[in-house]
């Protein structure tokens, strides 16, 4: 039986009078690679950082490892952002250090390693990701596949239990982002480690997914292979998967009142 990494167990979450999530629950299992899909306000990002501890539900529960992170002291929640790593959007590297530096730094941060080993284990995670020998170069010098790489060379400098990946092929090249998935595989393959992907990019999603789940308006909708997915006879879930330009999604936008509201009726 499958052990479970993170449980989300009947979280809500809201911003002001807008609920985000709406009683989600999702199990994350140790691994795997699990990719959550949903358009954009479906709640995949608030769904991340609630798994990251970085934000608290409003009710329910996050476990991790079988730990409630809502039980947390702010020492027990740093404690556990230090056994995952994270790789953000835009790679958020600081521009004024070197790669070497920008990977080194959660080491000289939350380590007492001597200086000698930190450089030893950047050399490591750089090398992994095929930068070993572009580690003094500054980010404006790296072209956005490697800065995506650095990124991850970063997330992986406290050796994380779990990855969490925030749309790591946004804005890359067909090639470039298929680079990216196959160092994204690789890494889950040679460590061993959990990895949750945020993604719009369905090529990119289906080439690394283990499981996949869909949001859709802060719930959960359905979870699946990839291969289940694809045969999945919901019509929610087949537009979405195949980009299609008619079903629920567009008929609900269509009947969303907009007409009403240019004519000052609602």
């Amino acid at each position: 039986m499958k052990k479970v990494a993170i449980k989300v167990d009947q979280v809500v979450k809201n911003y002001g009078n807008r609920t985000i999530l709406d009683a989600m629950t999702l199990d994350v299992f140790e691994g795997e690679t699990l990719v959550i899909l949903g358009g954009s306000g479906s709640g995949k990002s608030t769904l991340l950082r609630l798994m990251m501890g970085t934000v608290k539900p409003n009710g329910g529960d996050v476990v991790a490892f079988g730990k409630s992170l809502c039980g947390m002291d702010e020492a027990a929640l740093e404690d556990y952002r230090k056994s995952v790593g994270v790789l953000f959007q835009s790679a958020a590297l600081f521009n004024s250090m070197s790669i070497k530096d920008n990977v080194a730094l959660p080491l000289r941060e939350h380590t007492d390693l001597p200086e000698e080993n930190i450089d030893i284990q950047v050399t490591i995670k750089l090398e992994m990701v095929g930068l070993r020998e572009h580690g003094e170069k500054m980010p404006s010098e790296l072209s956005g596949g490697m800065k995506k790489r650095a990124g991850l060379a970063r997330a992986m400098a406290m050796d994380p239990k779990i990855l969490f990946y925030d749309e790591p092929s946004a804005g890359l090249d067909p090639v470039t982002s298929a680079e990216i998935d196959e160092l994204i595989m690789a890494m889950n393959k040679k460590l061993g480690v959990t990895s949750v992907v945020v993604t719009h990019e369905m090529d990119s999603a289906f080439r690394i997914a283990d499981r996949m789940v869909l949001l859709d308006r802060g719930k959960f909708i359905v979870s699946g292979t990839p291969e289940e997915m694809k045969a999945s006879e919901d019509p929610l879930v087949r537009q979405f998967i195949y980009g299609l330009t008619t079903g629920p999604l567009t008929d609900r936008k269509r009947t969303g009142g907009y007409e009403r509201q240019l004519m000052g009726e609602v």
